[in-house]
């Protein structure tokens, strides 16, 4: 593939890569398997995923990145490295230039780490674009019109919510709690309530198969496996729907305090555009079942989900980075 242009929406859960004109090229776990003796990488993405809570003493699996932004240096710019030489090869001509999602309430700091990582990683020049805009763009959101239109974003590290209008943000908010927290809650809640370990992917598999925002009006249950904390002995029990929504409670109502804030914040013309348009859903969060029904329920405004939400972000990043010159005002680089 000869394209010079890269876009990476760098997520807490998941990594994706779009290349303009040829689209997604890959979409795969932010998952990094590490040798415990010399710190060296054994595996990335789809390998490192399947190695979770499976590893001897001498390996260890880690995500480079946590809540949005960079927590292990050295292993992300592995990771950006291995993702670029897969969509291009490691032998090219020139060196891609990479745009970068990241979250809106990205320090100066943090926002140098990205920079740097992508670009000792083997990008020309680097771009980052704020996570709410490049989901907008994605979303088909004509965010270039002097409209206010609000997106939610819910990934795996964070949610962002922000009112968007003329190309610019004009009121945000970025909190830690995204798809992650919400796994950890069904975890703690299991724990608590059966005296049950389980583990990230069982988690992550409840929430997928029954988790919802709301009471559902059919019950669904689920028949989960894990270590009694009592005996240590292996243990099954079944988990119904409704006590998922009762365990995830907490996150969901920190992310409704967020876009309340946001609304809250936002001139009352622009609460007008809204309230006509309604607010957008994007990111892994948005597939929770029922979770544009409760934002409605308790914001007051209707909300939607976007077509095919998770790649909200990475599709935006893709097209800003396409239309370079049309973006640049909104970019960091």
């Amino acid at each position: 593939m000869l394209s010079k242009r890269i876009g990476i929406d760098l997520g807490t859960a998941n990594v994706l890569v779009i290349v303009p004109k040829h689209g997604v090229v890959i979409n795969e776990p932010a998952v990094v398997a590490l040798s415990v003796e010399d710190n060296r990488i054994l595996a990335i993405g789809n390998e490192a995923k399947e190695m979770v809570g499976r590893t001897p003493d001498t390996i260890v699996t880690s995500r480079p990145l946590q809540e949005g932004v960079i927590a292990d240096y050295r292993v992300t710019e592995a990771m950006v490295k291995y993702f670029i030489n897969k969509v291009l090869g490691h032998v090219r001509l020139f060196r891609p230039e990479v745009m970068v999602s990241v979250p809106a309430g990205v320090t100066s700091t943090e926002r140098r780490a990205v920079i740097d990582a992508t670009k000792r990683a083997g990008g020309k020049e680097a771009y980052l674009i704020k996570e709410p805009l490049a989901a907008a763009i994605g979303a088909n959101i004509p965010i270039g019109s002097p409209l206010g239109n609000m997106i939610i974003d819910i990934g795996g590290g964070t949610t962002e919510v922000a009112v968007i209008s003329l190309g610019g943000i004009v009121s945000w908010n970025s909190i830690r709690v995204g798809g992650n927290k919400i796994d950890l809650a069904i975890t703690e809640y299991i724990r608590k309530k059966y005296g049950l370990a389980i583990g990230d992917k069982t988690a992550e598999q409840i929430k997928i198969e029954i988790g919802s925002a709301l009471p559902l009006e059919q019950e669904i249950k689920l028949e989960i496996r894990g270590r009694d904390m009592i005996q240590g002995l292996p243990k099954t029990i079944v988990v119904s729907s409704s006590e998922i929504t009762e365990a995830i409670q907490d996150q969901l109502d920190k992310i409704a305090l967020a876009v309340r804030a946001v609304l809250e914040k936002t001139p009352p013309e622009m609460s007008a555009d809204i309230i006509d348009h309604g607010m957008i859903l994007s990111g892994g969060g948005a597939l929770l079942r029922n979770m544009d029904k409760f934002l409605t329920k308790v914001t007051g405004v209707p909300c939607y989900v976007a077509e095919e939400p998770l790649l909200c972000v990475v599709k935006g990043t893709g097209h800003a980075l396409d239309s370079l010159d049309l973006y640049k005002k909104s970019l960091f680089r």
